[in-house]
């Protein structure tokens, strides 16, 4: 991997830089949110419906780090379902490293949810070390997923509120916010004005017409400027890091 902006260094990029340049601010009041996505160069989000047609090692390592610093992974359901989602994972190593940065050994998923179709007998439920936390509505039915183990938080009446979901997180200490798709809840998330950073790897694909965008649902009303932080490259994948402009 080699860092072509904001300067290109001798060396390839160590899992040290990565750590600096994916870090999120010092001193946080309130949820930060970096969403994660990779997409085609044509702009599918997805191959043959997954993510995975789309990755690479590089992307990976970006995903990985995204998850290492973060207080939550929040995910929308369909995603969850449709990657098989299960409890996050860390070695003994990346366990350590996330203590020494103030964190939980392993962080939790936050599925988000309207309708709270989850299947608790899942390995969202079933295969993960930390309970799972569901944010959903106030018509959802809870008692399957609370007997699951989920922490379940209400977080509108008919729809997600997801200024309240995120004070919600904050309520906990979880505002290191580690978005992980997919598209319904990105545009959402941008309707909102709720995004600080976009980490999006463009694979050297194209997938034709057929897949959805990385943001696909709910128009924001109005484009959001975002700077562009850093660019990353390998094997023909870019990995560019955008941040919200201050003041913007």
């Amino acid at each position: 991997m080699q860092l072509l902006w904001p300067t290109t260094p001798a060396e390839p990029v160590s899992d040290g830089d990565l750590e600096r340049l994916y870090g999120y601010p010092e001193g946080l009041t309130r949820p930060w949110v970096q969403v994660n996505f990779v997409s085609s160069a044509d702009g599918a989000v997805a191959v043959d419906e997954l993510s995975e047609g789309l990755s690479s090692p590089a992307d990976k390592r970006i995903f990985l780090m995204g998850r290492l610093l973060s207080d939550v992974i929040l995910v929308g359901a369909g995603t969850a379902r449709a990657e098989g989602y299960r409890g996050a994972r860390v070695n003994p190593e990346r366990a350590a490293r996330r203590v020494a940065l103030g964190l939980s050994e392993v962080p939790p998923i936050a599925v988000v949810t309207r309708s709270g179709e989850l299947d608790p007998e899942g390995p969202l439920f079933t295969d993960t070390k930390v309970p799972p936390i569901v944010i959903t509505t106030e018509k959802a039915s809870r008692t399957a997923l609370e007997r699951a183990g989920a922490e379940v938080l209400v977080a509108g009446a008919e729809d997600v509120d997801l200024h309240r979901a995120l004070a919600l997180l904050d309520e906990r200490g979880l505002r290191r916010i580690d978005c992980e798709g997919g598209p319904a809840l990105f545009a959402d998330l941008i309707a909102a004005d709720l995004v600080d950073q976009l980490c999006l790897t463009v694979a050297p694909l194209l997938a034709g017409a057929g897949e959805r965008r990385i943001a696909d649902g709910r128009p924001s009303p109005e484009p959001r400027r975002m700077d562009l932080a850093s660019v990353l490259f390998e094997d023909g994948f870019t990995m560019l890091r955008y941040r919200r402009r201050e003041g913007g």
